[in-house]
């Protein structure tokens, strides 16, 4: 017992100094490339939330104009990185769109949860369920 003691007081001193891993932490709307790169000038509302998804902030005194916000913070002390990507409306229809995306992080995550929790999920994603 008495062993055993210290080893079980490092490793608590040692989860809470951050010196354990600690995964990225994304949140907002990860927009896969090959979505963003279908988006066309033309298209009107409705094909762009089918496309891209809800967007994260829809301000209602600019009515044409979308944004698709993301956030990525690594470690537990560190920045988070925010980029966003901004659809223009003109009459319903966009005219423009502009800003940046984490364009990698969407697929990297779908393994990762693939792995973890199965191909279950993968399945149920491209039948259209959750």
């Amino acid at each position: 017992m008495r062993k055993l003691l210290p080893l079980l007081l490092a490793v608590t001193f040692a989860s809470g100094c951050g010196l354990m891993y600690r995964q990225p932490i994304y949140q907002g709307n990860l927009l896969e490339k090959s979505a963003v790169d279908q988006l066309q000038a033309g298209m009107d509302q409705r094909q762009v939330m089918t496309l891209l998804g809800t967007p994260s902030i829809r301000d209602p005194f600019h009515q044409d104009r979308w944004d698709y916000a993301a956030s990525e913070r690594l470690g537990r002390t560190g920045k988070p990185e925010v980029k966003t990507l901004t659809v223009f409306f003109q009459e319903g229809v966009v005219t423009t769109w502009e800003g940046e995306y984490f364009p990698e992080q969407d697929s990297e995550l779908a393994v990762q949860v693939i792995r973890q929790f199965g191909p279950n999920l993968a399945k149920d994603k491209k039948k259209g369920g959750r």
